[in-house]
């Protein structure tokens, strides 16, 4: 029985199934459901776990080398916000994109983990180095 790191059987088999330059989607509550990719949703309420909740479980075992995010997440959201988000991606090579080529990336990827996450535009992409 697992004691400690991440519990969610779910995302242990997805994130053992992610091999270099594989990327992960984490997603608010919002983000639209794609049949074709591997989904783990976690979300139970509203906000609760957040998209920086998983970032930050995830990045104990999982190395990134590149991050995505929406450029609509920088317009959307206050100074304080932003500025955690940056926190959690430390160390990762963080570009921003227009939303709409931002989801052309997601049906690449091995998985995507839903959150609860009301945080306009929170959504990542994580690259595995």
């Amino acid at each position: 029985m697992l004691k400690t790191g991440i519990l969610n059987p779910q995302i242990n088999s997805l994130l053992s199934r992610i091999r270099h330059t594989n990327t992960l989607v984490i997603a608010d509550r919002g983000f639209p459901f794609w049949p074709v990719i591997e989904t783990v949703d976690i979300s139970l309420v509203d906000g609760i776990p957040s998209v920086l909740d998983v970032i930050n479980a995830i990045r104990l075992n999982f190395v990134t080398g590149n991050a995505w995010m929406a450029q609509e997440f920088l317009a959307q959201n206050n100074a304080k916000t932003r500025a955690a988000f940056a926190k959690a991606l430390a160390g990762t090579s963080l570009a921003y994109e227009p939303h709409i080529e931002f989801k052309k990336r997601v049906p690449r990827a091995i998985g995507l983990i839903r959150t609860g996450d009301t945080i306009q535009y929170a959504n990542v992409i994580l690259e595995s180095a």
